[in-house]
């Protein structure tokens, strides 16, 4: 896959309630990444990688995520209005995340049903793998997927914080 380019990468972190530090970034079309903790250092080196432009830390254009991420932590917002950058997905993983995205607030799907609703009911594993490389976490909320028999599968912040999510959405699992 060709590496996208951007002409403008902006950065910044925030620290929140629940998930602890978070890393963002945006090119010009919108919000790109979301990293749990991590240092600086290490996510500029990989936006750089992707991106191939050097990121520059600056709130402004992050602002509006950053807003909308600390009201949804707090329980005050069931869904994100921000635009998303998606050139850097490849087209199956756009897909998956494109059908995990409308999974509402309160609610869970399997990996297998997400493999059904892109029609490819084999590719549970390739679903899987796509909701692990997820590059925007809580806004792309893959923390809504568990598996079949009802159990919490990976997450890139934890099974604890995805538990801690899921009860902030009111889902309440069988333990």
């Amino acid at each position: 896959m060709k590496k996208p380019k951007c002409t403008t990468l902006s950065y910044t972190g925030m620290d929140a309630p629940l998930v602890g530090r978070l890393w963002l970034a945006a090119t010009e079309q919108g919000l790109c990444e979301i990293a749990f903790d991590g240092d600086e250092a290490e996510f500029v080196a990989r936006l750089e990688r992707l991106w191939r432009v050097k990121p520059v830390k600056d709130e402004q254009p992050l602002a509006e995520a950053v807003k909308q991420l600390r009201e949804y932590l707090a329980g005050q917002r069931t869904g994100f209005d921000l635009p998303i950058e998606t050139r850097h997905l490849r087209p199956f993983q756009r897909q998956v995340l494109d059908a995990t995205q409308a999974i509402p607030r309160g609610n869970v799907s399997t990996y297998r049903a997400l493999a059904l609703q892109v029609g490819r009911p084999r590719a549970m594993r390739a679903v899987g793998r796509a909701e692990a490389t997820n590059p925007m976490p809580l806004v792309i909320p893959c923390h809504r997927v568990i598996g079949s028999n009802g159990s919490l599968r990976g997450y890139g912040g934890g099974l604890p914080l995805k538990s801690a999510l899921l009860k902030l959405e009111g889902v309440m699992l069988a333990e």
